[in-house]
């Protein structure tokens, strides 16, 4: 029961920051659709640890800042790859290992790497994403395993940074 009180006032919040409207329908509206979730959720039965938005602690606050730069730099690589008259695109597939511990942590990995322009994941299982990176430089950023070992110190079984 904690746990569905905790879910229900982050959603609440997330949703009143994120609309930041406070008119009493749209007020309702909100609290309405939290329910709703709240309710799809638990018949789900998939409110448990990993649905906790606090465990993460305060290290969002530190991921997040690197993350916006990976996908800045990314853009513009995938900027200059399409202005280049010669096309030098090069796409590939790469499986990378995950060493994240969690479901959570290895969802955060698929859709980071989803995220930064020119790499999409294809696929997560038994510890291994697939990844469709459309160059050479995009495969081996991949593979230095930089966004791997953010992830795992994100979830909280890495190092310091």
């Amino acid at each position: 029961m904690t746990r569905t009180i905790l879910l229900s006032v982050w959603l609440a919040l997330t949703w009143l920051l994120w609309s930041g409207r406070t008119e009493p329908l749209l007020l309702a509206s909100g609290a309405l659709s939290v329910a709703v979730a709240i309710f799809l959720a638990w018949r789900m039965n998939v409110i448990d640890a990993e649905s906790e938005p606090y465990e993460l602690g305060a290290r969002p606050l530190v991921y997040l800042p690197w993350l916006l730069w990976e996908i800045a730099k990314a853009n513009l690589h995938v900027a200059r790859v399409i202005l280049t008259p010669s096309l030098p695109v090069q796409p590939r597939l790469v499986r990378i290992r995950a060493t994240q511990k969690t479901d959570l942590g290895r969802v955060i990995l698929a859709n980071s790497i989803t995220l930064t322009p020119g790499t999409v994941t294809l696929d997560v299982r038994d510890g291994t994403l697939l990844v469709h990176a459309l160059t050479r430089k995009s495969a081996e950023g991949l593979e230095s395993g930089e966004m791997d070992r953010w992830v795992t110190w994100l979830e909280g079984s890495g190092e310091d940074r």
